[in-house]
C-alpha cells in the first residue's frame, strides 16, 4: 500500500492556531518566565476539566460552563510554551492529546452522572454516544496517521468541540450540547474514514 501525500485544507484547529498567535506567544513567553512547565499546564487544564465534570454532575452547568471555557486554551498553551523553550517533543505531543480525551470523557461523563440522577436515560445515551464519537475522532486519525493517510477533516474535531460545549453549558443548553456533539463528532469520524478509503482505494 502507497503512502498518501496529498495537499490538504488547514483544519479549524490549525487555522485559530495561526489566528490567536498573537496572544498565546505572550501568554506563553510570561508563563514560561514563571518558571511554569508545558506540562504542568497540560496537567492544570485537566484538573480544571475534572472540576467542571463534578460540577456538571451536580447540575451546576453554568460553572461547570465556566470552568471548560477557562481550561480550553490551557490546551493550546501547553504546545506554545514548549516550542517557545525549544522543548516540544512526540512525547509532550502524546501526553496533551490523551490529556485531551480524558478530559472530554471527563466532561460527558459529569454530564451522564447528572442526567443519570434525573433518570433521563435518552440523553444517558446521548451522553455515551458523545464520548464514543469523541474517541473515535482522535483514534481514526491516529490510526491514519500511523498508516501514513491523511485524515484531517471533518466538521467536529476537538476545537469545535469545545466551541459546541462550553457556550451552550454557560447558557444552560446542555442537552443541545450533547446532542450536537453526539451527532457530529460520529459524522466526523466518519468523514475521516471515507477519506482513508477513498486513499487507499487510489
Amino acid at each position: 500500500m502507497k503512502s498518501v501525500v496529498t495537499k490538504r485544507a488547514k483544519t479549524l484547529t490549525e487555522y485559530m492556531r495561526i489566528w490567536f498567535k498573537g496572544i498565546l506567544d505572550p501568554l506563553a513567553t510570561f508563563f514560561n518566565r514563571l518558571g511554569i512547565a508545558p506540562n504542568t499546564m497540560t496537567i492544570l487544564g485537566l484538573l480544571m476539566n475534572i472540576g467542571a465534570a463534578y460540577l456538571l454532575s451536580q447540575g451546576q452547568m453554568f460553572w461547570g460552563g465556566l470552568l471548560v471555557l477557562v481550561g480550553g486554551p490551557f490546551d493550546a498553551l501547553d504546545g506554545t510554551m514548549a516550542r517557545l523553550r525549544g522543548e516540544a517533543s512526540d512525547f509532550g505531543a502524546f501526553v496533551d492529546s490523551v490529556t485531551d480525551r480524558y478530559s472530554e470523557l471527563f466532561i460527558l461523563g459529569g454530564l451522564s452522572f447528572y442526567y443519570t440522577q434525573q433518570g433521563d436515560w435518552l440523553t444517558v445515551m446521548a451522553c455515551y454516544v458523545a464520548a464514543a464519537g469523541s474517541v473515535m475522532v482522535s483514534y481514526t486519525k491516529a490510526r491514519a496517521d500511523s498508516l501514513h493517510f491523511d485524515a484531517n477533516i471533518g466538521i467536529l474535531t476537538r476545537v469545535e468541540r469545545y466551541l459546541v460545549l462550553a457556550p451552550l453549558l454557560l447558557f444552560n443548553l446542555p442537552i443541545i450540547a450533547i446532542w450536537v456533539v453526539a451527532v457530529f463528532a460520529n459524522v466526523t469520524a466518519l468523514q475521516r474514514i471515507w477519506k482513508v478509503r477513498r486513499q487507499a482505494r487510489g
